[in-house]
């Protein structure tokens, strides 16, 4: 394993945002690695389809795959993650690209704290999302707000506790 760039944790306060940007790209490039993330985007994304994945066994789709993120089976799986942090507690997730024709049949969200532990996860039915999304021209696509309404609505599946499994099997917690 190659040696980690100064600064190191104890110091970041003190380090220079050059310094900082370079930590935090060995430390995606070390992700990548591990097959965490996928890309160099924020982790966010990546990281949910990895854990929905190895909570489910589903088949990751590639990168480019317009519609859905993995398949079990026939069933296909839209995933989608947001972190919360202090400074922006928001539950709207990135933007669905694609909604028209059947593009998925169960849409997979999550919803980490500011340290990426798993806070909620649930499976809902691409019909939920169609109703409760609203189309944003700002960002050509789809937002849907993963609030704590959904976990009541009929068909939802509350799969937090499987996630939370998944974040600490092999090395991902």
């Amino acid at each position: 394993m190659k040696k980690l760039a100064e600064p190191t944790i104890n110091d970041l306060a003190t380090s220079s945002t050059g310094e900082l940007l370079k930590l935090y790209t060995e430390v995606l490039d070390e992700l990548r690695r591990r097959e965490v993330v996928r890309s160099s985007n924020n982790p966010v994304a990546d990281y949910s389809e990895l854990l929905f994945c190895l909570a489910f066994d589903w088949a990751r789709e590639g990168n480019s795959k317009a519609g859905h993120d993995a398949t079990d089976g026939n069933i296909r799986y839209q995933i989608k993650g947001r972190r919360q942090t202090v400074h922006n507690p928001s539950r709207q997730l990135s933007a669905i690209r694609k909604m028209e024709g059947s593009p998925f049949d169960f849409f997979a969200g999550v919803v980490f704290a500011d340290d990426f532990t798993v806070y909620r996860a649930a499976l809902v039915p691409i019909a939920i999302v169609r109703d409760r999304a609203r189309w944003s021209k700002h960002v050509n696509g789809w937002l849907f707000n993963l609030d704590d309404t959904v976990w009541r609505l009929p068909g939802v599946v509350d799969v937090t506790t499987q996630l939370q499994a998944a974040r600490t099997h092999k090395n991902h917690g």
